[in-house]
């Protein structure tokens, strides 16, 4: 395609605030940035004045001022950003105090919560003294097992204020899957919902929180937030910790205090998936978190305060951490807690209009579901004042792009957007001042010195390879939780390339300046020595009308790799020699003879991580007949079965 699907007017550019820190850079520093694409090389050569300008642009309040921007060592990692330099994340977000909705929580069963920020503040001060009475200060963790709505927020904000860290999981998690995560950490206090709502299903938690409460010997104080579970008691719950009811714990009121910590402070801890393991706890500081942040939220999203922030995600997901910090614009944010199907498709697009939402924010999986659904909000939607759509999770295909345009809106920015867990942040996304061209992130990050590099190590463009960042960048971790030397911080991304930030992502740079994501390297298949990107197969797959979703492995076979695809089909179709033809031919012309799947094979479900991403390596483990450490990091791990032993795969 040679003309992108969507392109910004002249007017829209100007309007942005992405172009407004082009203009004050130019000012600044008397220079002549034309472009986003000189905007970001002079944010990647000149890191330390584009950080400090991020600081100033957007008005970050050090109690106490760095010694400088940045001091390095000749390798990764090595980075200590603003050092002596002090602040607090909480009081960032809690900067707008008027009667404007700071959040709306929305429930499956159609409730409605609304919180101004001032009532916002109020809540967080109330809730910020009871936890000091409670003895959490700097450095302890306040761990929260609950639903994506506005007690979450207030909880996190409140821990964060007294320079506390937290760290969060959805009510979906198994049992074991909170106490792999939780057990490392050793929470002072937890928070936690008795019940919750999935599906027009109301899920009491009383029994899988016992069983977690068994495994957290160092807790002091469980706070108990009844939610769909109106009957909740704090007599429920057997623990030799205190435990409160929400509303009994505290009472809203006041002005909220900021402690406030080093640049370095541990605000959040983050989980990898844990599929092949115990999960690794990811440590996030609060400077870095906060800087990187603002930039993505109000340059590359062009959020204001004036808009209404909505994102598709519960507090298991990083993207729950990046909502949250839509607060630091003044944004109003809505939450939803439930199916994003239930009653119906359109239930999400529903309140797109019901709330006025301006940044839509969902996965690529939801999108193709969407469009197999039928669904065409343009024709039965206003989505007046919707300017953005974000997608992650995976890969949006072409398709997904061009459905958005044809039956969403015309006259928006779609973003897909990619970085994750690691970096609780982006390292490609969207930007309201550059074209969108189908299957392709628009653009790098600010800051972000990311590149593909090939197995020697060469940047290339045009080609597939690696995703590296080759310099530091302020939402690096600080490291993971327990590992004193760093050993396994270092061995998870700094070994690949020594002294690079290797992501674990197959791409390819594009002539527009935009990325594509092939898929997970570790996932990427080989036949004959060739490498494959899934995104790739799943693309065309999706092509094919019959077919809901797939997921595909590389299985070894004759001293080689042959590549397995299996799919999900809709119901009442079965998979026939005719249909695995046209699978195959779909792939095969627009592809390589190397992507089609030597096997085809239907099955009734896929694996998924907790935050909907397909685990392919679980499921190359059970076919190879190895073992999945720790299933209870997926949502539905009853469907590894599906995998295992199947008589197609052994001829």
């Amino acid at each position: 395609m040679h003309q992108p699907l969507w392109a910004p007017s002249a007017d829209r550019i100007a309007a942005t605030r992405m172009d407004a820190f082009r203009r004050y850079v130019n000012q600044r520093h008397a220079l002549q940035l034309a472009e986003y694409p000189a905007l970001h090389a002079w944010s990647v050569v000149q890191r330390e004045a584009f950080w400090q300008a991020i600081v100033d642009f957007f008005e970050i309040r050090f109690s106490q001022q760095p010694a400088c921007v940045l001091t390095e060592g000749s390798a990764m990692p090595s980075a200590h950003w603003f050092p002596g330099a002090t602040l607090n994340f909480a009081e960032h977000l809690l900067r707008r105090r008027d009667t404007h909705p700071a959040l709306v929580a929305i429930g499956e069963d159609g409730s409605r919560e609304q919180l101004t920020y001032a009532e916002l503040a109020a809540h967080v001060a109330g809730l910020q003294q009871s936890l000091k009475a409670a003895g959490v200060g700097v450095g302890d963790r306040v761990a929260a097992f609950m639903p994506n709505t506005w007690q979450t927020v207030v909880g996190m904000l409140a821990s964060a204020s007294l320079g506390a860290t937290w760290s969060s999981c959805s009510p979906d998690f198994g049992t074991q899957g909170v106490i792999d995560r939780f057990g490392q950490i050793e929470p002072k206090v937890l928070i936690a919902a008795a019940g919750y709502r999935y599906a027009g299903k109301n899920l009491d938690l009383t029994g899988k929180l016992n069983e977690i409460l068994e495994r957290l010997p160092t807790l002091q104080q469980l706070l108990v937030v009844p939610y769909s579970n109106a009957q909740a008691r704090a007599a429920d719950f057997k623990t030799p910790a205190k435990v409160a009811l929400w509303s009994d714990f505290y009472q809203a009121g006041g002005e909220p205090m900021f402690t406030q910590v080093p640049f370095e402070q541990p605000l959040y801890i983050l989980y990898s998936s844990g599929t092949t393991g115990v999960p690794k706890c990811i440590v996030h500081g609060a400077g870095g978190t906060l800087l990187q942040h603002v930039k993505e939220l109000g340059l590359h999203t062009d959020l204001t305060a004036d808009d209404s922030l909505f994102y598709y995600t519960t507090c298991g997901w990083m993207m729950w951490n990046w909502l949250v910090s839509g607060l630091a614009l003044g944004a109003t944010l809505v939450l939803f807690d439930g199916s994003p199907f239930h009653p119906g498709a359109e239930r999400l697009i529903d309140l797109i209009d019901a709330e006025n939402i301006s940044l839509f924010g969902t996965s690529a999986k939801f999108l193709a579901a969407l469009e197999k659904a039928g669904a065409k909000p343009g024709e039965t939607h206003q989505l007046s004042r919707l300017k953005a759509i974000l997608s992650t999770g995976s890969p949006l295909a072409h398709e997904s792009f061009e459905y958005v345009y044809r039956d969403i809106k015309r006259d928006v920015c779609l973003s897909s957007i990619s970085g994750g867990t690691d970096i609780v942040s982006c390292f490609a996304l969207g930007n309201p001042v550059l074209p969108v061209w189908p299957g392709e992130l628009q653009c790098k990050g600010l800051g972000m010195d990311v590149q593909v590099w090939n197995e020697a190590g060469q940047a290339v463009i045009g080609e597939k390879g690696e995703l590296v960042c080759a310099q530091h960048f302020t939402s690096m971790p600080i490291g993971f939780w327990n590992d004193a030397d760093g050993e396994k911080f270092s061995a998870a991304y700094f070994d690949t390339f020594p002294g690079i930030w290797a992501h674990g992502d197959y791409a390819e740079i594009t002539e527009h300046g935009g990325l594509v994501i092939h898929g997970r390297s570790d996932a990427v298949l080989n036949p004959g020595g060739v490498r494959i990107g899934t995104a790739e197969i799943y693309r065309q797959v999706e092509k094919v009308e019959q077919v809901l979703e797939s997921i595909a492995i590389g299985q070894d076979w004759d001293s080689d790799v042959r590549v397995v695809l299996f799919v999900r089909l809709r119901d009442g179709v079965t998979l026939t020699d005719e249909l695995q033809a046209q699978i195959r031919q779909v792939i095969r012309a627009n592809t390589t003879p190397r992507h089609v799947p030597a096997k085809i094979i239907a099955v009734a479900d896929i694996p998924r991580t907790i935050s909907g991403k397909i685990v392919e390596l679980a499921v190359r483990n059970v076919v190879h007949g190895k073992p999945v450490k720790n299933t209870d990091a997926l949502a539905n791990p009853q469907a590894l079965e599906l995998y295992r032993d199947l008589p197609q795969l052994r001829d």
